[in-house]
């Protein structure tokens, strides 16, 4: 459905160029929900923009559903009316001066589509039934809530029958709680639908409940792209473990083939390929095993309970060892432990990678 092969694009910074992209390729298949994971900078809403055709690219080519959108070379750069893609931004894009039904019939009366009046209202209607706003058609936008402007928004980009909708950070702007209520509805709106999202994120929570597929981006570069248990599971590198997931680093230098000594001690680990020189050894915290069976002769390291804090599905604790302070999670059994702990580092579940900042 999408295909971003070579695709460059620099913004200029006085007399500086910045690179936002730096050779993305991409292939998002057919009725996927493919998310864009990244913090602030890194390419992601650049890319989308470049794919919907609002901006242009340097360089690279851009295929959506079999038909070239952009290439460098031959040059060509297809409108993005003439794209049949949907839209939902970040700020929504609702004009607060019109109702419901016109902020929604604008795009089909006054588009590419050229509705009839009679054709506009029954897409209209269709469109607020999917995103259940069935009775606000003669609402003033003025009067939504964050939540319903953010459904109008998606009722307006479905309108279309778009074969590509594209959503930039549409739920930042809404409160925890409705955030996470808003998007288990576009998951199954858009798997009944049978259409194709490509979706920008910071959050990697909500890059997990949505995706099929994540491509983590950082400097205008994709670092990884596989579903959300490789990429959490599998990370090919710190970056990627650390944003897709709170995580406790060790320093550390490799002793042989199975053993790194690091600041807390000598572990067993699994190697992936790393078998010298500095190296990071991570673990996320629900990994880490509290007070383990004595009968644990490898990787079992003393610490002193520092803090604990009961969430409600679970505790979080702060132990330190030497001048370490690490986080575990364990569900809640009643019993908090304190003073020395024993800690267990399963070492399945720890990554190594090089130490860059030794270099």
């Amino acid at each position: 459905m999408i295909s971003v092969s070579g695709v460059h694009k620099n913004f200029k910074s006085g007399e500086q160029a910045v690179a936002a992209l730096n050779g993305i390729d991409l292939q998002v298949g057919k009725k996927e929900f493919f998310v864009l994971l990244g913090p602030s900078g890194s390419g992601k809403t650049t890319l989308m923009r470049c794919i919907a055709g609002l901006e242009k690219p340097d360089a690279g080519n851009i295929i959506l559903d079999g038909k070239t959108v952009f290439s460098a070379s031959p040059r060509s750069n297809v409108p993005p009316e003439e794209r049949q893609i949907g839209m939902v931004f970040q700020s929504y894009a609702i004009w607060p001066h019109m109702t419901v039904a016109e902020n929604i019939g604008l795009v089909l009366t006054h588009g590419p589509a050229r509705l009839s009046q009679n054709e506009a209202r029954e897409r209209i209607r269709h469109a607020l039934r999917l995103v259940q706003l069935d009775d606000f058609e003669k609402r003033p936008a003025r009067l939504l809530s964050g939540g319903q402007q953010q459904r109008v928004a998606l009722a307006r980009a479905l309108a279309i029958n778009p074969k590509l909708l594209l959503m930039d950070e549409p739920l930042s702007n809404l409160d925890a709680r409705l955030r996470e209520e808003v998007r288990t509805k576009i998951k199954k709106l858009v798997s009944e639908l049978g259409i194709t999202v490509l979706y920008v994120t910071h959050d990697q929570v909500e890059a997990m409940v949505l995706a099929d597929r994540i491509a983590v981006m950082a400097h205008g570069e994709i670092l990884q792209v596989g579903n959300p248990y490789e990429l959490y599971r599998n990370p090919k590198s710190a970056l990627v473990a650390e944003f897709f997931g709170s995580m406790n680093w060790l320093r550390g230098k490799v002793l042989d083939k199975y053993y790194v000594e690091t600041e807390i001690g000598r572990l067993e680990v699994d190697f992936r390929g790393e078998t010298n020189g500095r190296v990071v050894v991570g673990i996320r915290p629900e990994d880490m095993k509290i007070d383990a069976s004595k009968e644990i002769l490898r990787n079992q390291i003393e610490g002193t309970m520092a803090h604990s804090t009961f969430v409600g599905d679970q505790m979080i604790f702060e132990i330190r060892v030497n001048d370490t302070l690490l986080t575990a999670k364990a569900m809640p059994d009643g019993k908090r432990p304190e003073g020395k702990v024993s800690l267990y580092f399963p070492k399945e579940k720890m990554v190594v990678f090089p130490d860059i900042s030794s270099e």
